[in-house]
């Protein structure tokens, strides 16, 4: 499972999963990733995670 907001992977047993009441569900790798989310922090624009430096050309998929 991937991270929602950085990208990073997520090992079983670790992290957290916020469920809205839709039953979507978005799991975090760490409580850094999960209050940028919350803040609405878009991750393209935070330097520090994968989608970020896949859009910059710096990590490859």
């Amino acid at each position: 499972m991937d991270c929602n907001f950085c990208g990073e992977n997520v090992p079983r047993g670790k992290g957290k999963i916020f469920i809205k009441k839709t039953g979507e569900t978005y799991p975090f790798c760490s409580s850094k990733c999960e209050r940028n989310a919350a803040l609405g922090r878009s991750a393209r624009k935070v330097q520090w995670t994968m989608t970020s430096r896949i859009v910059r050309g710096k990590e490859k998929k």
